[in-house]
């Protein structure tokens, strides 16, 4: 059969492969089975027929239609089988139940095979593109991207990407953020998704706690390096995040060095978090030590732990209840979650009281154990006269009994 525009497209499959790696093989086997199902639709070919064949030459683009047939002696059923004898004439060698490949040339289906290749070419190269893509920003998870705001309405954030759409939902936004269009910003990509017609989508949060550590990776180059750990982030996006560091290297201050000279360093991040406050503390593998730190800037007088319960009673000066407590308690609930301890956090004043009514209750049940202890005494002081009384009668009436008895033998 005559290659029409076949051959075009091999050429243009050829380039595919070149500029954007679309495999050429992929392209020319979608090709194939559309054109059978093309032949089908065309040609009236009965439901369940599944002989036809097409194949398409890589090189030249020259296509060819084939129908399986089975070799029988007499009365072929058409489409499905062929005589021995006329299968004879293709090739002597074939005798009865070989299949043998007839080739078919249908009028005019050099146009819709032409119609055909070009959609079918087109529909593939979309979606292999769109696969390419999801592909490329499904390994981009757990990354930092920037785009401009096309739509920002509706609770929802639109960016450009680029190659796709950015969708920032209303619960990975920072509440004390206004997002305007044609704004560029970046953003944290938490997942993506493929779309009703498979297209990719990328999910983008600035709320989530990683996209500080994250531009921490940015900003510090000892933590891209790995000089320095980031061991955990607790966040309230807007307000307030604490970053716990760490660093092997007794040389390294890790605070100091995630902070900048003059605060330079640390600066940057704030800016891009739009004024968020950072608190950035130094992880310590003893509880105790690690639990003050992270309640700064709140200074702590002493830590009790309890590891089986991963509880810890914090003191803090008076003055310094409240500031280790925060607006709402959000200085304590960042510490916590930094920490993943459960922090109780009293003012000196506040012990000092709880162990006055400790050591109170202490001298009260002391007196009350004295009072049952004096009570059981008397009880068993008691219960000895009592046996002593009843001894002494009873001893007192038996000599009474001997002299009457005595007094009536005298009698007789």
């Amino acid at each position: 059969m005559k290659n029409v525009d076949v051959k075009e497209l091999i050429a243009v499959m050829d380039e595919l492969e070149k500029e954007r790696g679309i495999s050429k093989d992929y392209l020319v086997s979608a090709l194939e089975e559309a054109l059978v199902k093309a032949y089908k639709q065309n040609f009236d070919v009965e439901d369940g027929v599944d002989n036809v064949k097409v194949t398409i030459d890589k090189i030249t683009g020259e296509m060819h239609i084939y129908s399986s047939r089975e070799v029988v002696a007499e009365l072929p059923v058409p489409e499905l089988e062929i005589s021995l004898e006329e299968a004879q004439k293709i090739d002597k060698n074939y005798n009865i139940g070989d299949i043998v490949n007839v080739e078919i040339v249908p009028k005019d289906f050099g146009r819709i095979a032409a119609q055909t290749a070009k959609q079918v070419v087109v529909q593939k190269i979309r979606e292999i593109e769109k696969d390419m893509v999801f592909t490329e920003f499904n390994d981009k998870k757990g990354e930092i991207v920037s785009g401009l705001i096309q739509k920002a309405d509706n609770k929802i954030v639109v960016m450009d990407l680029g190659k796709l759409e950015g969708v920032m939902p209303l619960k990975e936004q920072i509440p004390t953020e206004t997002y305007r269009v044609n704004d560029k910003i970046r953003g944290y990509v938490l997942d993506v998704e493929k779309g009703l017609k498979g297209t990719p989508q990328v999910i983008v949060s600035r709320s989530h706690p990683d996209f500080v550590r994250k531009l921490f990776e940015f900003e510090i180059p000892e933590i891209y390096e790995g000089l320095i750990e980031i061991k955990s982030v607790s966040r309230d996006p807007g307000s307030r995040s604490k970053v716990a560091v760490y660093s092997r290297d007794e040389n390294i201050d890790p605070v100091g060095s995630c902070v900048g000279q003059k605060g330079v360093r640390i600066q940057n991040i704030i800016n891009e978090l739009n004024g968020e406050k950072i608190d950035v503390i130094e992880w310590s593998e003893e509880p105790s030590i690690y639990i003050a730190a992270a309640l700064l800037p709140a200074q702590v007088m002493a830590v009790d732990v309890k590891e089986d319960e991963k509880f810890a009673q914090v003191i803090v000066p008076d003055d310094q209840l409240s500031l280790a407590i925060g607006k709402s308690g959000q200085n304590a609930r960042l510490a916590a979650r930094l920490t993943n301890w459960k922090i109780d956090i009293k003012s000196e004043s506040q012990i000092r009281e709880i162990l006055l009514s400790q050591m109170q209750d202490e001298e009260n049940e002391n007196l009350e154990k004295e009072e049952k202890e004096e009570e059981i005494e008397k009880k068993k002081k008691k219960t000895k006269k009592e046996e002593k009384e009843e001894v002494v009668e009873e001893v007192e009436k038996k000599p009474a009994k001997r002299g009457r008895k005595k007094k009536t033998e005298n009698e007789e």
